[in-house]
């Protein structure tokens, strides 16, 4: 028969360990918001920390009488704005500030440019503003930020040196959030040499330095990147980011010293939460299970009722098979209450199946009813319903799980199918998989299964309709090209043509097992006995399969290699005593 691809029915998922460190967060400026102008100044909301401290009452406003026409323009501007007109009332006040040279209406102007998205007039209006009131934060502020944001990064450079310069005390948190207006920006060297200019008067803050970092990175420029980020952390030794960044940038490259890194400052600074965060998943990225559990438990102790640490250090007692110890913490997680039930739930479930404790994880899949893990509990139902030899419950379940795509609606199908072929009701597997067809005809997974299990049925014929529309299908699919050459080869016929599916197959999986095996039988039929035992011992060390090795030993045997095709038949029957094909071989050779 058919040599089957068997899809995998137990579905469990590959346990991913939470990315508990975000990147870093950096301030972005932010757009001005429209707030009510009261009778001597019009607010506008200041990204930066330090806007402009001095209050209307000191600031010197220039003695302009206030003329019918003025008066009459004012009204219209107001109720143009009201009326949601922003662009007509902005040139109409920008039109006054030019008249009155009044900073306060410039302010009111600027305003209004902006929020009407015009951006010749919001830079003409607050370059204005600048002119009036050259002491003031924000039309420097706002002018860097739609100058880069427009990609001007010229025309922005005064304003940028003038902004850095006016508060030197503040300079490093100015520049921190300078830094969120580049990231758009193309061309990435550029906006670092510029960066670069702007922090050289600054030599000795530790921020600039971080902020350089970040730049020569986003540059592809890794080396400059760590002698900015080292300088940082030279400057500030007890801040905390430049160490992130810096094992951020060496992890790829020398984890080890990325560890290194993060070990040394946690000995000087064992109360950073984000160093000590970032130095237990890199352990985790790293293998190193045992220590990064440790990492993790010292953070708990910090936050005993943070779920995602607690659930993650009973992931990490999975991972090293310590499944009693990790049922306790993944209860307790429960207890703290603040992670996902349903999740726990799940892991709960898995690691029972792992023990063998069917009925405890089927209880535990039961609880499951929403979220990410619902439909893939709702499958392992099913199996251990199977297993429980519950076979008409377990489809039962499927027909009640709802799908939510096309992929699940398939996986459902597929997986009927496949409890149907291994209680050998093909009659009954391939209707359910040939109405599955009908709503999804070109699937690839459905129609492979279906050609397997007509293939059980002897419909030989039709397995290799199935098999060929599945090539047309997904050409890159190379257990079809496998198992339409496969087939082809143990009845015996049309062996060129078998060969050339088997070669395509091998060309598109050539570290597949069964491929390999596929291949070496192909040489076997042929007459090839040295190329078939070359593929066919590669096979067997890949995939120690009792299907191959009945094979391997046949051509052994053909070749005079008796003894070691009886060794090989032997150990291989010892772990599979009831495989048919193997049982087949022996007694053919051995009678």
């Amino acid at each position: 028969m058919m040599k089957i691809k068997f899809s995998a029915l137990f579905l469990s998922l590959p346990l991913v360990l939470p990315m508990l460190l975000a990147a870093c967060a950096q301030t972005p400026l932010q757009k001005p918001e429209d707030q009510t102008a009261d009778e001597n100044v019009i607010e506008m909301t200041d990204g930066f920390h330090h806007a402009a401290s001095e209050s209307p009452k000191d600031r010197a406003y220039p003695k302009v009488a206030l003329t019918d026409e003025m008066l009459y323009t004012f009204l219209l501007a107001d109720i143009a704005a009201q009326r949601g007109q922003t662009e007509l009332a902005a040139q109409m006040y920008l039109d006054l500030a030019k008249t009155t040279r009044d900073a306060r209406v410039a302010r009111r102007a600027a305003q209004l440019a902006y929020q009407s998205h015009q951006m010749g007039q919001t830079l003409e209006a607050f370059k204005l503003w600048n002119e009036l009131e050259p002491q003031a934060m924000m039309p420097k502020q706002m002018l860097a930020t739609v100058l880069v944001s427009g990609g001007k990064l010229d025309e922005a450079r005064p304003y940028l040196v003038d902004l850095l310069s006016s508060d030197i005390k503040n300079a490093g948190h100015t520049f921190i959030q300078l830094y969120p207006l580049f990231s758009q920006y193309s061309d990435k060297n550029a906006v670092y040499k510029m960066l670069r200019e702007l922090a050289q008067p600054y030599p000795d803050i530790a921020e600039m330095h971080w902020v350089l970092a970040q730049a020569a990175e986003a540059a592809s420029q890794r080396d400059e990147a760590l002698s900015e980020v080292r300088r940082a952390h030279a400057l500030r030794e007890e801040w905390d980011m430049p160490v992130l960044l810096e094992a951020q940038l060496l992890k790829a490259k020398a984890p080890t010293e990325a560890l290194a890194v993060l070990k040394k400052f946690l000995a000087s600074y064992p109360e950073s939460r984000e160093a000590r965060l970032f130095y237990a998943r890199l352990l985790l990225e790293q293998k190193q299970y045992q220590e990064s559990r440790v990492q993790f438990q010292q953070l708990l102790k910090k936050q005993p009722d943070n779920a995602e640490i607690a659930f993650a250090i009973a992931l990490l007692s999975i991972e090293m098979g310590e499944l009693d110890r990790a049922e306790n913490e993944l209860k307790q997680t429960l207890v703290v209450g603040k992670k996902d039930s349903a999740t726990v739930h799940y892991y709960l479930a898995q690691l029972n199946e792992a023990k063998k404790n069917d009925a405890v994880a089927l209880q535990e899949y039961q609880q499951v009813k929403e979220g990410e893990y619902a439909f893939p509990s709702r499958l392992r139902i099913a199996y251990i319903l199977v297993k429980q030899n519950k076979l008409g419950e377990a489809r039962e379940v499927l027909h009640q799980t709802e799908a939510a795509n096309e992929l699940e609606r398939a996986q459902l199908i597929l997986i009927e199918g496949q409890i149907l072929r291994d209680a050998k009701q093909y009659d009954l597997a391939f209707q359910v998989l040939n109405k599955g067809l009908e709503k999804l005809p070109d699937q690839p997974d459905l129609l492979y299964e279906a050609a397997m299990v007509a293939d059980k049925q002897g419909k030989v014929e039709v397995s290799e309709e199935l098999l060929r529309k599945l090539i047309k299908v997904a050409p890159e699919h190379a257990h079809a090209y496998n198992a339409l050459g496969y087939s082809l080869l143990e009845r015996r016929v049309r062996l060129d043509e078998a060969m050339k599916l088997v070669e395509k197959a091998y060309q598109l999986a050539p570290d597949d097992a069964a491929i390999i095996d596929s291949m070496g039988w192909g040489y076997y039929l042929t007459g090839n006995l040295t190329k078939s035992l070359e593929f066919l011992r590669r096979a067997y060390a890949a995939f120690p399969d009792p299907e191959i090795a009945a094979h391997l030993g046949e051509v052994l045997w053909k070749q005079g290699s008796r003894d070691e095709a009886k060794g090989i038949w032997q150990d291989s029957l010892k772990k599979n005593p009831d495989n048919a094909v193997l049982k087949a071989v022996i007694k053919k050779f051995l009678p």
